[in-house]
C-alpha cells in the first residue's frame, strides 16, 4: 500500500499518480483512466467531445484543464 509520500499530483489535483493505482500511471482523479488515453484519443485526430462520450466520468472542464496544463508546461519549458 502506498504511503501519501508516494502519491504525486498534477494540474491542480485532477492527475494523480499513485504506485498501487495501474502501476503509477498518471490518471484522471477519481479514476483508473490514464490521461495519456486523452492525448491519444485526440492525435489520433478522434475529438474530444468522442472522447468525454466514451468516459462518461471525465467532466469537459476537467479534460480541458489538463489540455492546460499541458500547453503550460510546453510554454514554460520554451521559455527558459
Amino acid at each position: 500500500m502506498s504511503t501519501a509520500a508516494q502519491i504525486k499530483t498534477a494540474a491542480g489535483g485532477l492527475v494523480v499518480l499513485n504506485p498501487d493505482i495501474l502501476g503509477g500511471t498518471p490518471v484522471f482523479r477519481g479514476t483508473r483512466l490514464p490521461v495519456q488515453t486523452l492525448f491519444d484519443y485526440l492525435s489520433d485526430g478522434l475529438t474530444l467531445d468522442y472522447f468525454l462520450e466514451t468516459f462518461e466520468g471525465i467532466t469537459r472542464d476537467d479534460a480541458r484543464a489538463v489540455l492546460r496544463h499541458g500547453w503550460e508546461r510546453i510554454a514554460v519549458e520554451l521559455a527558459e
